[in-house]
């Protein structure tokens, strides 16, 4: 894919991005706390597991975040307690507890979700269309290989200023 870059180039890289992702996250967090009722990161991402994967039931959701499940237990006490995520008993297994986000979760989701798009859309009114392009290429490059199975690191090549 491109030619081997020396561990300096690729900490050079690594900090440039650094400062642009943390550009985003300030951001992205701007986005979220502008909603009622305001809810910390790890509380939206688990409401958005939810949301895109019914199927987790309280102990795949605390695998799924990488948190203790007495940990998601209490998180889920709180997103329950403000009316943003239901628990039920499945009908097929008392003992499990099937996890639903209630319709107000998924409007305070989308008011999220469409909040952090207005910011990213100001942003880009900045930029040339040819930049846009590469942040999006860049970005779905990132996703690629950061979902891809561990194995072997290679480094593509860094651009050359």
């Amino acid at each position: 894919m491109g030619c081997e870059q020396s561990p300096e180039q690729w900490e050079r890289i690594a900090r440039q991005v650094v400062d642009a992702v943390e550009s985003l996250v300030a951001l992205w967090f701007c986005a979220a706390d502008e909603v009622t009722p305001g809810l910390p990161a790890r509380q939206l991402l688990a409401l958005k597991t939810v949301r895109h994967r019914p199927e987790l039931n309280l102990t795949a959701l605390a695998e799924h975040l990488g948190i203790g499940l007495p940990t998601a237990s209490r998180m889920c006490d709180r997103l329950e307690a403000a009316g943003l995520l239901q628990r039920t008993v499945q009908p097929h297994n008392r003992r499990e507890v099937q996890l639903v986000v209630t319709a107000h979760g998924r409007r305070l989701l989308t008011e999220v979700t469409e909040g952090r798009i207005r910011r990213l859309a100001d942003v880009f009114e900045g930029m040339t269309p040819g930049q846009c392009t590469a942040l999006h290429r860049g970005l779905v490059a990132f996703q690629q290989a950061h979902d891809r199975p561990p194995g072997p690191v290679h480094h593509p090549a860094p651009p050359t200023d």
